[in-house]
């Protein structure tokens, strides 16, 4: 349906939103290209603008109908674009980083999206070099395309009660795959559904009656050519879901399914086929590495999410006009500015703040992941130099150590920041008033796409556990004098030193200070954790919401911690001007008072901080930092560098035409609008005229 042109004359009321977002970007003088730059380097920018150029001339990226399609044709239209990406990969020879970047500007979940993330990254992590060249070598030219099948119908956070098995078979040296309950079928396996012929498939391994844990098997489940189910396997999608929509997240069950020995990935474990014996890893948490990469990229990832929420909420704000200012003179013209409300400040700069935040400690997250990497990759030949120059036991256990350390920072990390992220996408569509509601806001969607991550790969709440367990025994090692060197063994050493002294922490007055408050409160909450669970001998489960706040409190801790060190690089200093510094110096605090505010009872608990200080951050701390902030929030979201195309939102657009957006949207590219009906219920004609196919994109 084609407005007539009396319609396409219309404008917003005055003042056009074109003109308020240019006046809104005018009051900061914060440069946002320098910013962008030291967020992601200019090279990713560059990258980011010539790969955008060769999506936008491509016609399967076309966007306009992403918020009409049903189930089925959102997935045809995925399938179509994750096809097209591959082509265009090999076509520009695009690297792994390239190829990401390509499909972040997409934005959405595709029928690839398992396949080269953590199947790859599975077969290319657990799998020997043998592995890699009858499976790495043709999945990455997607010749094969897997995906990773972990969670069941029964069980998903509990990794240990998987109820597949893998059983060997020394008659004839194979594994027999078999689903012995309706329980065991795996369930939510993204790319499963309609799309994977290959799954690295968790199974409990089997070995003379005998259980030896979850490990993994590469498990053909379709015909190469005809791409049906093979004999045994009974696969397909799950169904429509919250989100997540243009993804086939399938089941699968085994009916004793044999496979050769060597698809049971054996970088860190196997079966020896001659003595029919298990061969154990050096760490049984090596064979979960997967697990801690996507947890890992899930904190890296957690800023973005966020940001993308926030850009589209703090330029709406400025554009958008409600109310009179209440002592604005009686006199005075037009409506309020949504931003200069204290309320919507209060409800966005801290998310704000937070972005940047995660973003830094994402960053930090994925150091600590590739660190951790190395030193695997390097520890067969460490092992044996080790033992030739007789190596001492702490030079040998700092391996271990370290990866106790990445597993439960990512753990904590992984559920804080997908948490702050996915509840502070809802803070961002709320703020947008009704128009947030709207699929063509840009929020919703992407908030429903997002949400599952709260649950996958380990439910956050329940990963508070992993983080407590790792606490606890950190502080037994200190109060032993056997403790590993690093950051958490230091505050709880700081910690008993000061109150061996009678010593509390209750100074603000830098933001090192801050930093050590949080600190002082990680340490305190670890200590009574400790005594309730080893003096006083309470039950895990009566201990778990204790555990859950711990975790929190020592995931916000290594948050501010790694905001505050990235204040502190040299390329800071120049690479930025001290505008925009001081900017971030003020975020940094912004973040910091109002979580210490948040959780105001812990930090006055612990002795962290007074009543007084408590209450100067909540009255004059935070309330001026949202005044000093606010004029440079929109140049700051910018910086997020988010071009228009792929935010996909009315009320989001850089320019500040959001009205002409929404209205253009709603008229002229809504396929309902191309339905006549007969609205009388005496009458069984439903549909008069359906001219709705002229609306749609041709894929």
């Amino acid at each position: 349906m084609s407005p007539p042109q009396w319609v396409k004359d219309l404008k917003p009321a005055p003042p056009q939103g074109s003109d308020l977002i240019q006046a809104e970007r005018e009051k900061s003088k914060l440069s946002v290209d320098k910013l962008s730059n030291f967020l992601f380097t200019k090279q990713v920018i560059e990258r980011q603008e010539r790969i955008l150029k060769i999506l936008q001339s491509e016609k399967v990226f076309d966007k306009s109908q992403n918020y009409f399609d049903g189930r089925i044709d959102k997935f045809k239209t995925a399938l179509a674009r994750a096809k097209r990406l591959r082509q265009l990969q090999v076509k520009h020879n695009w690297s792994r980083d390239e190829y990401m970047c390509a499909n972040d500007l997409v934005s959405e979940p595709g029928p690839y999206g398992l396949h080269a993330s953590m199947y790859l990254t599975t077969l290319r992590d657990q799998g020997t070099p043998e592995q890699h060249k009858l499976f790495l070598q043709p999945a990455e030219n997607y010749r094969a395309i897997g995906c990773y099948a972990q969670t069941e119908l029964g069980h998903g956070s509990n990794v240990r009660g998987l109820e597949t098995t893998a059983t060997w078979n020394p008659e004839d040296k194979t594994f027999i795959l078999h689903s012995p309950h309706l329980t065991a079928s795996k369930w939510w396996i993204g790319s499963l559904g309609r799309t994977a012929n290959h799954a690295v498939v968790m199974a409990q391994l089997v070995i003379d009656g005998k259980t030896y844990g979850p490990h993994p098997f590469v498990c053909q489940i379709r015909d190469m050519k005809t791409h049906e189910p093979l004999e045994g396997v009974h696969v397909g999608d799950i169904g429509p879901k919250f989100g997540y929509n243009s993804m086939d997240n399938g089941f699968l069950l085994l009916n004793k399914v044999k496979i050769p020995h060597i698809n049971m990935l054996a970088k860190f474990s196997s079966v020896d086929p001659e003595s029919n014996k298990y061969v154990k890893p050096s760490s049984p948490s090596l064979v979960y590495g997967t697990l801690t990469w996507v947890r890992s990229t899930i904190v890296l990832q957690s800023g973005g999410v966020l940001a993308r929420g926030v850009t589209i909420a703090v330029r709406y704000a400025s554009v958008r006009r409600q109310f009179q200012d209440r002592d604005a003179p009686s006199d005075a013209d037009g409506e309020n500015q949504v931003l200069n409300y204290t309320m919507v400040q209060f409800r966005l700069l801290p998310l704000l703040a937070a972005t940047f935040a995660l973003h830094f400690t994402g960053k930090a997250m994925m150091g600590l992941y590739e660190e951790n990497q190395k030193k695997m990759i390097n520890s067969d030949a460490g092992k044996v130099a080790d033992t030739n120059r007789g190596a001492g036991p702490e030079e040998i256990h700092s391996g271990s150590d370290l990866l106790a350390d990445l597993h439960a920072t990512s753990c904590g990390l992984k559920a804080l920041s997908s948490t702050t992220a996915a509840e502070g996408l809802e803070v961002c569509r709320r703020a947008c008033g009704g128009h947030g509601y709207s699929s063509f806001g840009g929020i919703g969607a992407w908030y429903a796409d997002y949400l599952p991550t709260c649950s996958w790969e380990g439910d956050n709440f329940m990963l508070s556990q992993q983080v407590a367990r790792y606490l606890l025994k950190s502080a037994r090692a200190v109060l032993k004098g056997n403790a590993p060197n690093n950051d958490t063994t230091k505050i709880f050493t700081n910690f008993l030193q000061k109150q061996d002294m009678g010593a509390a922490h209750d100074v603000l007055g830098s933001d090192a200070d801050l930093v050590a408050a949080f600190a002082w409160r990680t340490s305190f909450l670890t200590f009574e954790a400790l005594k309730h669970r080893d003096v006083e001998k309470n039950s895990w489960n009566s201990l778990l919401v204790d555990f859950w706040r711990l975790s929190t409190a020592h995931s916000q801790y290594l948050v501010v911690k790694n905001f505050y060190d990235a204040l502190q690089s040299d390329s800071l200093q120049y690479e930025l001007d001290s505008t925009t510094i001081d900017v971030l110096h003020k975020l940094f605090r912004l973040y910091a008072l109002n979580t210490l505010e948040k959780e105001a009872s812990e930090f006055y608990s612990s002795s962290a901080v007074t009543v007084r200080q408590i209450q100067l951050a909540r009255t004059k701390s935070v309330m001026k930092l949202l005044e000093e902030i606010r004029p440079h929030a929109l140049r700051l979201v910018d910086a997020w560098n988010f071009p228009d195309w792929q935010l996909d939102s009315s009320l989001g657009r850089k320019d500040g035409k959001v009205y002409e957006d929404m209205f253009h949207r709603a008229s002229e590219l809504n396929p309902l609008n191309g339905l006549t009906i007969d609205p009388y219920p005496d009458s069984d004609v439903l549909v008069k005229k359906d001219e709705s196919e002229r609306f749609k994109s041709k894929l």
